[in-house]
């Protein structure tokens, strides 16, 4: 994600069981590559494309429904499984993969499973076979070249990336007495402890909402952050070694973590389930990390009753690149000469562009990052926030975090512990040792 996205623990077992049941009717989960005809007398194709995520999601509502209204021979049918990636999504589709079974025709993968999905290049169709070698030149060479597998299979093509903000509640800082136009919001919070300042004096006059969501989110933002300035590697480093208890990046990103939750500015949801989903809506905090993917996710499920409540400002600590996302084509699929025509359409130019016009999710594309709707994109929900000028000035100069093999499950291990130091669940003087212990378990 990419990735955009949430509907939460129950809410997603439930889909992705649904979804499991419903293969054996559906147009994947056969090893056959058949090339037939898009059309026959039995009717159009039909396009499974699998994506998670809360709110607004890939984004790809408007585009599908163009799609469907110009091919009827080809129909696309978009399942948004869950809005966990790692605790649900990507467990589920390992196992589709692993199978030969059960997957969509177009799967999307975020950024924390591309190490392993390049390491397992019997799973994909090679969209080479369909003239999409032609597409290198439309994306920046880190987020091309993470699409191909060792022995040259391009098997994914880019969705959206991150970079960086921080959306916030212009009416609560206006009732908390603070600035809330987002240039002085802005200039409020050079540095995190310049952020966390803010927060205290919001904290003392608004009392029946917390600064921020939890302790997960603005982790993940200082963690990216940090990461640039140590190798650009988090959880493991380019040898695919774990050095969760080496890295300065991970601990000085934990350090911020358990300051905010000691210092009470967190409302201690843990990201990317109902509850913080329902929390958006209610209005039970007052800022979260944002990528653009971000965006669609917050006004998804904050609702029509957000719009023009929310707004857009720097993040401290001077940007980041946090997510971005993969459409790949399991080799399961009985259609992939049509899989692979959806999966080009989607991450086309144009429609990328729509998609950032529409829902904030900032292209991958290059020729999109440079449309003049890109450039000078204005986004109604965040009270007509320039998103344009915040994300596409930064999208050439993106530094991508290496992300190991194993990095959806050392991260969802991780996070665990984070929420549960926020929580009480997981004492703070115990808090460190444990994350290390449980990445080790987590990592094999």
């Amino acid at each position: 994600m990419m990735i955009r996205k949430r509907r939460g623990g129950i809410a997603a077992a439930s889909a992705l069981a649904a979804a499991a049941l419903a293969v054996s009717a559906c147009g994947s989960g056969s090893t056959s590559e058949s090339s037939a005809p898009a059309s026959s007398a039995a009717g159009p194709v039909t396009i499974r494309v699998q994506t998670f995520g809360g709110g607004a999601n890939f984004g790809y509502e408007n585009a599908i429904t163009k799609w469907n209204a110009e091919h009827k021979d080809i129909q696309i049918k978009h399942e948004n499984l869950t809005d966990q990636f790692e605790q649900q999504y990507w467990p589920q589709m390992i196992q589709w993969l692993q199978a030969g079974n059960g997957a969509g025709d177009v799967v999307g993968i975020d950024e924390g499973g591309m190490g392993l999905a390049k390491a397992r290049s019997e799973w994909w169709a090679d969209l080479k076979e369909y003239g999409l070698e032609s597409r290198k030149a439309d994306f920046p060479a880190w987020k091309w070249e993470n699409g191909v597998t060792a022995d040259g299979k391009i098997f994914g093509l880019g969705t959206d990336i991150g970079g960086m903000s921080l959306c916030y509640r212009k009416d609560l800082f206006e009732k908390a007495g603070l600035p809330s136009e987002r240039d002085e919001v802005s200039a409020l919070w050079p540095t995190w402890d310049e952020f966390m300042e803010v927060g205290q004096k919001f904290q003392e006059k608004v009392k029946d909402t917390k600064f921020t969501d939890g302790t997960n989110t603005l982790y993940q933002v200082v963690l990216y952050q940090e990461a640039a300035k140590n190798a650009n590697v988090s959880y493991f480093d380019q040898s695919n070694n774990l050095i969760v208890d080496k890295n300065p990046a991970v601990k000085t990103a934990f350090d911020f973590a358990s300051k905010m939750s000691q210092s009470g500015l967190t409302a201690k949801l843990r990201n990317f389930t109902d509850e913080w989903a329902a929390g958006t809506q209610k209005g039970s905090f007052a800022t979260v990390g944002c990528p653009s993917w971000m965006l669609g996710v917050v006004s998804g499920n904050a609702g029509d009753g957000g719009s023009g409540k929310w707004d857009v400002a720097a993040v401290p600590g001077g940007g980041g690149n946090w997510g971005g996302s993969w459409l790949a084509v399991p080799k399961q699929t009985k259609h992939p000469k049509e899989a692979a025509m959806v999966a080009d359409y989607l991450t086309q130019a144009q429609t990328q562009a729509s998609v950032f016009t529409d829902f904030g999710n900032m292209p991958s594309n290059t020729k999109a990052q440079a449309e003049p709707t890109v450039q000078g994109a204005k986004n109604e929900f965040f009270n007509n926030a320039p998103i344009g000028e915040i994300f596409a000035k930064s999208a050439a100069s993106l530094q991508p975090v290496f992300l190991g093999v194993k990095h959806a499950q050392v991260k969802n291990a991780v996070e665990s512990v984070i929420q549960g130091m926020d929580d009480g669940s997981v004492p703070y003087d115990k808090a460190w040792q444990q994350l290390v212990d449980d990445a080790v378990k987590a990592a094999g």
